[in-house]
């Protein structure tokens, strides 16, 4: 898949293509479908398939401190994306300048003179252009105009997670900072993950013998809500089941909230400086504090215990 950044990157002698925009955070089952759409779209007609993003998200720019924390990052996003066939992936800075863009100039300078749009596809809610003044209706009528289809991806796809509210973004984002990792992974298609670099901690873990990878996450990331979870720890392409502490360490009375993952049973990993992923696949219980270190080794031999088990299960069903 090609990835480009700004409408500099595009290849100037691309042609016809299948586009479809959107933040996108995520990939979760309903921006499979319309991402789908436009893949199966895109090989009818013998064209690339290209999806458009933005960085930062947009109301990041249209109000400043209101960044949504982010379910993927862009590395794991167009990964995802690769995975369901899109043949290139461009990332548009959305600075102020570019927000001030009208619909029409948005059509005329990405759609029409840079990806030579012959069809878009979208969901029904898709806004775009200053102060979002496009829609898909707006986007239709232009069409006519420029040569390019509008196909609406009116699918919505719902399930348990919610209570049955239809599945989007802002729903995963509020079943992941509950600790709600089934529902999380319902909506997502798969557990949640989070990224970042193993820095060194205060080495508590390695103490009491179980040394944790201590992940620096990247800015605004969504992060589970406090407690132990089963999951996994991927370095270096290698997949371990992990037992997983997210907050404060109550136990010592720390204040600094982290993300720490003990791969199980593994022995002498050096991990620091790496970038890792951890995946959550289930809350485990929430953070206690112990009156002894006993109680404490106890709890987290329990914890590990029952991590070991419940990844076990799941790697068995796949």
């Amino acid at each position: 898949m090609q990835r480009w950044r700004g409408l500099e990157d595009i290849p100037q002698d691309w042609g016809r293509s299948v586009v479809t925009i959107g933040s996108y955070d995520g990939v979760h089952r309903g921006h499979q479908l319309i991402i789908g759409r436009a893949v199966a779209a895109a090989r009818e007609l013998g064209v690339p398939s290209v999806v458009v993003t933005f960085d930062p998200h947009p109301s990041e720019v249209v109000r400043p401190g209101s960044h949504p924390p982010i379910l993927a990052p862009y590395d794991r996003r167009a990964e995802l994306m690769a995975g369901l066939g899109v043949d290139a992936l461009l990332i548009l800075p959305f600075t102020a300048e570019f927000s001030q863009l009208s619909p029409a100039d948005f059509i005329v300078k990405v759609l029409v003179d840079k990806l030579h749009a012959r069809a878009v596809i979208e969901g029904p809610n898709f806004r775009f252009g200053h102060r979002a003044a496009g829609n898909v209706d707006f986007l239709r009528e232009l069409g006519s105009t420029y040569d390019y289809e509008v196909d609406v991806v009116d699918l919505v796809e719902r399930g348990e997670a919610g209570g049955g509210v239809p599945f989007s973004s802002t729903l995963a984002r509020r079943l992941v900072s509950e600790g709600d990792m089934d529902g999380a992974a319902e909506i997502l298609g798969r557990p949640h993950r989070v990224e970042g670099v193993v820095v060194r901690g205060a080495q508590r873990g390695r103490e009491l013998g179980y040394p944790t990878a201590n992940v620096e996450t990247q800015p605004h990331t969504a992060i589970p809500a406090d407690g132990v979870y089963a999951g996994w720890l991927t370095a270096d392409g290698e997949r371990m089941p992990a037992a997983i502490s997210v907050g404060t360490n109550v136990q010592f009375d720390a204040t600094e909230r982290t993300v720490e993952a003990y791969a199980i049973d593994r022995v002498g990993l050096d991990l620091y400086g790496m970038h890792v992923a951890v995946d959550f696949l289930a809350y485990v219980r929430g953070m206690a504090k112990f009156e002894s270190l006993d109680g404490l080794l106890e709890a987290i031999a329990d914890d590990v215990k029952r991590a070991r088990v419940l990844t076990d299960a799941y790697d068995m069903k796949r």
